[in-house]
């Protein structure tokens, strides 16, 4: 399964007012593990961003000089996410402004939904925590993640962030490994077995208590409904 979790800066708040998208960060995640093969590309928008975004991310008119115009890398974007589910915190802003930039370069190009499945993280974890905070920065404070670097928004850090956050909502990670093994994908070959010996002590057993049952259940439950009904767990 191939997931980007994607991110973007902008001039301001509507495409319907001449804003543009100024910066595109994404991560890869393939069945559940982050690649390494990641998107990222800052644009010239041809115009000032709002004061109010611009304390935001701190992305100015004089380092965009230089960069590339969506148009000269829109071939390069739209193959990099084809065919994947993208997931992104608060879709509808994030997808509006990309297909307000389509838009701008003709009919042809269609929309993020013509190439994409979407995930709205945000509307995810609003199901899942209802009634809390459920922007990036209360994420990482729910499920422990280190975000201190992260001193203004910028696409590709809040991406890899988020790309963290998601797999921690959705049941973390996915293969445990043992002693610090790399997967080499050759499966148990080369491996060591050791055999207990038969005069070895009774292995003690603790059983769960009550409280760590009821939020073993809940996280359960949780898992289940991130993942659409499948939980392995529950099988």
């Amino acid at each position: 399964m191939r997931q980007i979790v994607l991110d973007t800066e902008t001039t301001g708040l509507e495409p319907s007012k001449g804003h543009r998208v100024i910066e595109i960060g994404a991560v890869e995640i393939i069945n559940r593990k982050l690649s390494g093969n990641h998107y990222h590309q800052y644009l010239q928008p041809d115009r000032e961003s709002d004061e109010e975004a611009l304390q935001v991310h701190g992305i100015t008119s004089e380092f965009l000089a230089d960069k590339p115009r969506f148009e000269n890398i829109v071939e390069e974007f739209m193959d990099y996410i084809k065919g994947a589910e993208l997931i992104i915190h608060n879709a509808p802003f994030d997808v509006g402004f990309l297909n307000n930039e389509l838009k701008l370069l003709g009919a042809d190009w269609g929309k993020i939904e013509d190439e994409c499945t979407i995930l709205d993280s945000l509307a995810l974890a609003r199901r899942m925590h209802p009634g809390q905070k459920n922007n990036l920065d209360a994420l990482c404070r729910r499920y422990d993640i280190n975000n201190a670097h992260r001193e203004l928004h910028g696409a590709l850090l809040d991406s890899e962030i988020l790309a963290d956050v998601y797999l921690m909502m959705t049941g973390g990670q996915v293969k445990l490994s043992l002693g610090g093994e790399e997967d080499s994908g050759e499966g148990a070959q080369g491996s060591v077995i050791r055999r207990l010996s038969a005069d070895r002590r009774p292995l003690k057993i603790i059983r769960a208590n009550d409280d760590e049952m009821l939020e073993h259940e809940e996280r359960l439950r949780a898992i289940e409904k991130a993942s659409g009904g499948v939980c392995v767990w529950k099988q």
